[in-house]
């Protein structure tokens, strides 16, 4: 019998402090499409058009638009566009292989274009028909992305022509689902904003549900499916997905049941954040991880992080290591040449799997005699010793991923509107402020969860939709385009957020006073009193007690209480306890409630228990929620 009135009642550690993930995805509505066309001389898109020549008249568009394509790269981009426009309220736009008419959209992919349009670049045309133009599939889909933004204001487009390329290769977001799971809705809502805004780089450090090592597999995985339905999507959007597991530092979610991987300090106790540089079976079990995420992840990028591996420590605690180096390397070898080698072996190992390694630029201190292996390209967030510009001198790729634009769940926001005001743009590093881009591969904002239940997803969704929008303006284009960053925010809201994305906002079921019952048990339980969340979740008050159900019991890691199978207790209600918050989804004639932090569902045992596991572990618990 289940009788929910009686039953129910760092990251890292790391200084660079992270806050969680999150994305453009929308805490509002889409906009309205049928908004009055702007009266700028140049169209309202974000990232701007830098340049725009006016033409006569308009393009219309209207119910007898089709989309024409003539071959198979164009056709991609059409088939999307057409997803995307359905997803907006546009309709059933047909994909043809023309001849086009008035009102249609061409889109083209033209290889000869490539000298004046890159990889990425596309010219837009208005006029009685609408003509996209890349000389790659990339810059044609980006093209598409500027009509949407258009037609997000209104039927009209003014007529005239534009030249867009992206000022910066690489335009990023990191999202660390390192040891906490954040949902995959949230995750698929920010691939698709991404793409709206041109950002085309997600890195991901998250673990991926371990066949090999099953040991591993405390809960934050995800599964293997999740992942391949997550890289399939920025496949079609154009947003490369990079995963990275960070070594030899912070690997606990990994070795943490792996004491002989651990690195062993002077008092002989085992480090389960540490991996062990100096030993073989070390490396043998990270190049598996390598393996394992190399059969869902086809980036050829591979991210490992190599950052604070002795965050709170220092080498002199671990003389084998210096042995080793010096070992390896001769009498003159430091510390910091054994890791910089097991830096270069995974870039190695890597490699011979046809792909690139990117590391973080704070193991970089200068203390080494053992170069980086060069064309690693170095993400650069904290100030130390060794700058930007002397990273750049030696060749190696730059990438600004500077802790100004960190969000951190709970923690730290970049202030948007200071860097804004500041005409902020990627040359600007943690310590240095570069004069030119040569170097510099782009930009990339971070979102982590040092503190996991400082905020919840939607909360960090909202905080993080000017920040990103911001730093998709600064990679592509002018980083200025506005007089003031009202000016800027008002841009964003014009262009609003990307057709496709789910509301995770709206709740399906409305406030009210329900009765619940478990359909597996058949078990009727009190009344509850549900109340929607200002972010868009659920609080479920017993009716019996005033209390309020929530999970607190169990291992806690980043703050949240994370361990699979413990229980969901009737707790005093507080309006600020983000553990409090519940999910409710649609599922089976019933709903699955879903805690918002731990990612794990409300189950009911077979003997009147309430728990919290992953889905994948144990089939949720349907319940029906019949209002009274």
């Amino acid at each position: 019998m289940t009788d929910l009135s009686s039953t129910i009642a760092p990251r890292r550690h790391r200084h660079r402090l992270i806050g969680t993930v999150a994305a453009f995805l929308l805490l509002a509505a889409p906009a309205p499409l049928a908004r009055a066309a702007p009266q700028d001389p140049v169209p309202r898109t974000l990232p701007s058009l830098t340049n725009w020549t006016p033409g006569h008249g308009t393009y219309s568009y209207g119910p007898g638009a089709r989309l024409v394509a003539h071959d198979a790269a164009s056709r991609r981009v059409a088939a999307t566009l057409a997803d995307d426009l359905h997803a907006a309220g546009r309709g059933t736009v047909p994909v043809t292989g023309g001849p086009s008419r008035t009102g249609d959209i061409v889109v083209d992919v033209e290889p000869s274009r490539s000298g004046s349009l890159g990889a990425e670049g596309y010219e837009l045309h208005a006029a009685q028909r609408l003509e996209i133009t890349g000389a790659a599939e990339a810059g044609a889909f980006y093209g598409t992305r500027t009509l949407l933004q258009l037609l997000a204001q209104g039927d009209q487009v003014p007529a005239g022509r534009t030249v867009d390329v992206p000022r910066y290769r690489e335009r990023g977001v990191g999202v660390c689902a390192c040891y906490v799971h954040i949902s995959t809705d949230w995750m698929e809502n920010l691939v698709r904003d991404m793409a709206y805004h041109k950002l085309n780089q997600l890195l991901v450090e998250l673990k991926v549900k371990s066949d090999r090592h099953p040991e591993a597999n405390t809960w934050g995985y995800y599964t293997r499916s999740e992942i391949r339905r997550l890289v399939a999507l920025g496949e079609k959007y154009h947003v490369t997905i990079i995963p990275e597991i960070n070594s030899p530092g912070h690997m606990d979610p990994w070795i943490e049941n792996r004491p002989d991987l651990q690195l062993t300090d002077s008092d002989g106790k085992p480090q389960p954040s540490r991996l062990d540089i100096t030993a073989p079976a070390a490396f043998d079990y990270y190049k598996s991880l390598i393996d394992e995420y190399g059969e869902v992840f086809p980036a050829k990028w591979w991210h490992m992080g190599a950052d604070e591996y002795m965050l709170g420590s220092d080498f002199a605690k671990y003389p084998q290591i210096a042995a080793y180096a010096k070992k390896k390397f001769g009498e003159n070898a430091t510390p910091q040449d054994a890791f910089i080698d097991f830096v270069n072996r995974v870039g190695e190992y890597a490699a011979s799997k046809g792909k690139r390694l990117r590391i973080w630029n704070d193991g970089l201190t200068g203390a080494n005699t053992v170069p980086v292996t060069a064309g690693t390209t170095v993400e650069h967030w904290l100030g130390v010793k060794v700058k930007p510009s002397e990273l750049i001198a030696q060749g190696y790729p730059v990438m600004n991923s500077a802790y100004s634009l960190y969000l951190i769940r709970g923690g730290f926001h970049t202030d948007t509107q200071k860097l804004y005001d500041e005409q902020w743009d990627p040359r600007s590093f943690e310590g240095e402020k570069l004069a030119s881009r040569e170097g510099i591969t782009g930009a990339k904002i971070s979102l982590w969860p040092d503190n996991g239940r400082g905020e919840t997803e939607n909360e960090v969704a909202a905080a993080a939709r000017l920040p990103l929008s911001h730093l998709a303006q600064a990679t592509w284009s002018d980083p200025h385009p506005d007089a003031t960053y009202a000016g800027f925010t008002a841009r964003a809201e014009d262009v609003g957020t990307a057709p496709g994305q789910r509301d995770l906002t709206q709740p399906p079921v409305a406030d009210g006073m329900y009765t619940l019952a478990d359909t597996r048990h058949r078990t009727q339980a009190a009344g509850f009193a549900l109340t929607r969340t200002p972010d868009g979740y659920l609080t479920l008050k017993s009716t019996a007690t005033g209390n309020c159900l929530e999970t607190r019991s169990g291992k806690l890691t980043l703050n949240l209480p994370l361990q699979p199978g413990s229980a969901v207790t009737r707790e005093t209600c507080d309006a600020k306890n983000t553990l409090q918050r519940w999910q409710v989804t649609r599922s089976g004639g019933g709903y699955v409630l879903t805690n918002a932090l731990t990612r794990m569902t409300l189950n009911a045992t077979p003997d009147g228990r309430l728990v919290q596991n992953p889905p994948d572990q144990q089939t949720p618990t349907v319940w029906t929620l019949t209002q009274r």
